[in-house]
């Protein structure tokens, strides 16, 4: 649950942007910023009818305006003794038209039928190892960009696809980490991923890591963890004969903290790889979007990690600040350094994606 804790200027003021441990192989962002430009354009105008009545407004392009999207990450091990998370930025790991991704908001538009880029964000949150995660990091973008290539079902809708991709794309990836991973039946990884489109955010998540998006004041939720006393996981586990036992907060046989995740094969059926998934329609309002594993969460609320996002990103895109770092990673460092100094005692791996497109931000100079 979100705690209603504020954070102080002081925070923000400590927070330094340390060179951070980064993860990146195989089609994997390498450095810990980046950006990528997209050609867009609106959707053609009506011209004025000699109609009595005015026409209807054509639905807006949300993607025209999203030129380019930037991002920023850190991955530390923190006060852990071993690096079991892992994160994947992947720049246009999809190249698809807006329509035929699904969720355009103005299909039939000229926007809507141009080839854009699709990107893709996972943190993953290793426990016993770090084979799971590091695997994940490396396999699951392709597992879920084949999956998608698959013939659509008839009839399905696309937001069905992307579930049935999601979810095939999970079970495929724990699988083949049996046989693949080199992981033991203990090792296992928790899994956030979020395929963002001009038009959508598309989130799928399976354990305790998570993400939030900052939409003009507000910080929403874009998924819900996944812990053993949850009530509907609690009902689920112990349909199935489990329990759950308060060890250090609920814990599925008093051994594991979360009710879902890739691998944990010794703790099935209770454990499951069975993702959630949410969709979110993209809007001019949206600040950043941000994925991060527990160790930033478990000291920092949802509604903290947005203020501290929003004000930094809105004080550094100011005219007179000049940009060293890009605006994500310097969120990115922050958060980081604020966790640290609040005794996150688990590795801390945060993903920021900057969502304002570069248009506006050179209209507000």
């Amino acid at each position: 649950m979100d705690r209603d804790d504020s954070v102080s200027e002081s925070d923000l003021a400590s927070a330094s942007s340390t060179a951070s441990s980064l993860f990146g192989s195989d089609g994997l962002a390498s450095s810990s910023s980046g950006n990528i430009s997209t050609t867009s354009s609106s959707s053609g105008e009506m011209l004025a009818a000699e109609a009595v009545a005015a026409p209807a407004p054509a639905p807006k392009c949300v993607g025209r305006n999203n030129k380019g999207v930037a991002w920023g990450f850190t991955s530390v091990i923190g006060r852990r003794r071993e690096m079991e998370d892992a994160v994947a930025v992947v720049p246009g790991f999809l190249s698809r038209t807006c329509d035929h991704v699904g969720g355009c908001r103005a299909p039939g538009s000229r926007s809507s039928g141009e080839i854009s880029p699709v990107h893709f964000f996972g943190v993953y949150d290793g426990h016993g190892g770090s084979q799971v995660a590091k695997f994940c990091a490396e396999r699951m973008h392709k597992v879920i960009a084949e999956e998608w290539d698959k013939e659509a079902v008839d009839g399905a809708e696309w937001q069905q696809r992307w579930e049935a991709a999601f979810s095939g794309s999970f079970e495929r990836a724990d699988n083949e980490v049996l046989t693949e991973a080199e992981a033991t039946e203990m090792v296992g990884s928790t899994a956030v991923a979020v395929v963002l489109s001009g038009c959508q955010i598309i989130t799928s998540n399976c354990g305790d890591s998570r993400a939030v998006l900052c939409r003009g004041t507000d910080t929403i939720a874009l998924t819900v963890d996944q812990k053993p006393d949850r009530e509907d996981e609690l009902t689920r586990i112990e349909s199935q004969g489990g329990k759950v036992i308060n060890w250090n907060g609920a814990r599925v046989f008093g051994v594991l903290a979360m009710s879902r995740a890739i691998g944990d094969w010794y703790l099935r059926p209770w454990i499951v790889p069975v993702p959630e998934i949410t969709f979110t329609t993209r809007s001019d309002e949206d600040e950043c979007l941000i994925l991060a594993s527990d160790g930033l969460w478990d000291v920092m609320s949802n509604h903290e990690v947005g203020e501290v996002a929003r004000r930094l990103l809105r004080r550094r895109r100011r005219p007179m600040v000049e940009d060293d770092i890009s605006r994500a990673q310097a969120v990115a460092d922050s958060l980081t350094e604020i966790a640290l100094s609040r005794n996150s005692s688990d590795n801390i791996s945060i993903i920021v994606v900057d969502l304002k497109s570069k248009r506006k931000r050179q209209q507000r100079r």
